[in-house]
């Protein structure tokens, strides 16, 4: 299994300060696994704890969402494990089976670990399923959705039209 990476699109971490959304970018390594992001994000986490945005050669991302000692995570596409470690982390994290060749592309995870900040779960998931949307646009629409759509996209070098 290799991972380069120069693959990563982006890694940002979102959270709240004084009621304000901030944005900051994750360093590499943190966002090799799942626990060094979970790590990574409760050094900038608020009192709402933080979500963490991984994007990976517009092929797939990962949502982590830390609050206090709890990691809740979603990877949007489980076939991904298979070519990278990231991936491969969050299943292990959340104690799935290695995907089957003949695995279709589908969410795994906690549909609803912004359901507190206003995204559900069945929004989250009616997003996931669009087939036409990059990592990236999808991310951006989950940051506009909770509120940070504008300086998500700053940061990602994504402007709004």
């Amino acid at each position: 299994m290799s991972e380069q990476h120069g693959e990563v699109d982006f890694a940002l971490a979102a959270f709240l300060e004084d009621g304000d959304w901030q944005v900051q970018e994750i360093a590499s390594p943190a966002y090799d696994s799942i626990e060094s992001l979970s790590h990574a994000l409760r050094q900038v986490s608020g009192e709402d704890g933080a979500v963490g945005m991984v994007a990976v050669d517009e092929d797939f991302f990962v949502l982590v969402r830390v609050t206090g000692a709890r990691t809740r995570v979603l990877l949007s596409d489980v076939t991904a494990a298979d070519q990278w470690e990231l991936a491969q982390s969050a299943i292990d994290f959340l104690g799935l089976p290695p995907p089957e060749d003949d695995d279709v592309e589908v969410p795994a995870g906690d549909l609803d670990l912004l359901g507190d900040l206003g995204l559900h779960a069945i929004d989250l998931g009616a997003l996931l399923d669009d087939v036409e949307l990059y990592p990236d646009e999808m991310l951006s629409d989950i940051a506009r959705r909770l509120g940070f759509g504008e300086l998500f996209d700053d940061a990602v070098g994504l402007t709004s039209a």
